[in-house]
């Protein structure tokens, strides 16, 4: 039996919306990202890592996700997770090759069951590490609502090799494709959108210095801080001016490969949502803005029979 190819990790990911990248003064003076790349309709932004970018802003006509932003080590591993997503049956929509934009490398995308686009780079630009006090630091995790948990699930572990960290009782799964605890977490949703995305502080302190920030600059969470049961990291949820929920967090749990058992977590149990109690249950108008925007992702970009 053919070992699973796993993805690397998450680099980032680009979101768009109507009139988006009007909003990058409050990513740049408030989050705490720095401008890596603009051009007429799209901005990058950069962390203090060596990622070329971690949050895109591209201007469009549907609030949501233009791509997940995915790592692989090399060509090869790269040319083996495109033989297997074919032969696993997703969705590709073309061979390998070169990237033409700013962050370059070779890779190639796919679709998920929502048709969502995830693109898979190696030999991307890296950047030289800037570190700077309480500056986000790359992109933790990426939470998606989908109509079909169980089903988009399975794909993002047969097809893609994640693994299953933990449930949230029936509505939640977090997955990881390395040892950070997920990189991906899915919550059973209405409809396809994106819930939150999560951006990393290299330490509690740093953590709590962004939320004073923010705070000063007066922009409070909607939620937060507390930490969380599954994954065991802190949490600070703020809303940005689109509409998209962003998520302050450190100290994600490493996974031991050889130890590690998923559990369930309740969601009935306060302490198991906000271990530290300090942040309580989110409120029903924090869960409706995290329900998001319905996002169509790109059906139309999927090959034809024809095409196949």
């Amino acid at each position: 039996m053919t070992d699973t190819v796993r993805v690397g990790r998450l680099r980032g990911i680009m979101m768009r919306g109507p009139g988006i990248t009007q909003t990058l003064p409050f990513y740049q003076d408030m989050w705490g990202l720095s401008l890596a790349h603009a051009q007429k309709g799209t901005a990058l932004l950069r962390g203090t890592g060596s990622e070329p970018f971690l949050y895109g802003l591209k201007d469009g006509p549907v609030y949501g996700i233009d791509y997940v932003h995915f790592a692989m080590p090399d060509r090869a591993s790269m040319d083996a997770l495109h033989r297997q997503v074919l032969a696993r049956g997703g969705t590709v929509l073309g061979p390998p090759g070169p990237f033409d934009d700013y962050a370059g490398g070779y890779g190639f995308e796919i679709l998920d069951p929502d048709s969502r686009r995830l693109r898979f780079r190696t030999e991307a630009l890296s950047l030289d590490e800037e570190a700077e006090w309480a500056k986000p630091r790359k992109v933790s995790h990426v939470v998606l609502n989908t109509p079909d948990m169980d089903g988009v699930q399975n794909f993002y572990v047969h097809v893609l090799g994640f693994r299953v960290s933990d449930y949230s009782a029936d509505q939640m799964v977090f997955l990881r494709c390395n040892s950070d605890h997920h990189s991906i977490a899915l919550v059973r949703g209405d409809y396809p959108s994106v819930n939150h995305v999560a951006f990393e502080m290299p330490s509690i302190d740093e953590f709590m210095r962004g939320i004073g920030r923010m705070k000063q600059k007066g922009h409070v969470p909607t939620w937060g801080p507390g930490r969380h049961g599954p994954g065991n990291n802190p949490f600070a949820y703020f809303v940005s001016p689109s509409g998209f929920v962003i998520e302050f967090t450190s100290e994600l749990q490493q996974i031991d490969e050889a130890t590690h058992e998923a559990q369930v977590w309740p969601r009935d149990k306060p302490d198991a949502m906000d271990r530290w109690m300090t942040a309580g249950p989110p409120t029903p108008a924090q869960r409706a803005v995290m329900q998001g925007r319905p996002d169509p992702g790109f059906p139309e970009l999927a090959p034809t029979r024809s095409d196949a």
